[in-house]
């Protein structure tokens, strides 16, 4: 291939639509595959207990779901809305990786769950330990809060749907009071009866 035949770069804007995709597929799938995972473990009397992200706490998950619904909006909306999308992707990173942080050494799932097997309120788990999970939780969140600040930086300049997506806006029929007119009027898909 000459250098006259080189390909174009790829647009900054198109190329950072990529980057803020992939960020918020790959924080996605970090933080629910960790929230699934067990982050703590104990015992209750003689018997395992352990817990995963998602009983210590839904709030990594649920808001790692909303990243992947604002990356969807971002093709939806432009302008302000655009910018309120971005602004949402960064609060639910940094709520993600608030809440992973919070539940790295949270106890209280793992103690509710020895009572529960032990039959006994109050119970609480002894040789506690946790897992890294909540760690990668925490790398998810904030991979989704960068998500969020390309799109609050480079959003304005990402394309967005067409107008062929938009719905459609009605024209007022033109009056008239020839029958060829009425017609004419019926083939552009107008009601020349309404008004």
């Amino acid at each position: 291939m000459s250098a006259d035949q080189t390909p174009a770069p790829a647009a900054p804007g198109r190329r950072t639509l990529g980057v803020m995709l992939l960020l918020t597929v790959l924080s996605a799938v970090l933080v629910l595959t960790a929230a699934g995972r067990t982050w703590a473990e104990g015992r209750a009397g003689t018997l395992d207990v352990s817990v995963t992200g998602g009983a210590i706490s839904e709030l990594p998950g649920g808001l790692a779901l909303v990243g992947l619904a604002a990356a969807v909006a971002v093709f939806a909306v432009r302008g302000a809305g655009r910018l309120a999308v971005g602004a949402l992707t960064l609060l639910a990173g940094i709520g993600a990786a608030a809440a992973s942080v919070a539940g790295a050494g949270d106890t209280a799932a793992l103690d509710g769950e020895a009572a529960r097997k032990l039959a006994l309120s109050g119970s609480a788990a002894t040789e506690v330990s946790h897992t890294a999970w909540p760690w990668v939780a925490l790398v998810g969140g904030v991979l989704l809060a960068l998500a969020g600040l390309l799109t609050l930086r480079y959003g304005r300049g990402w394309p967005a749907m067409g107008s062929r997506y938009e719905a459609p806006t009605r024209k007022a029929p033109a009056r008239s009071d020839t029958p060829g007119d009425l017609w004419k009027a019926l083939d552009r898909g107008e009601d020349p009866t309404a008004g």
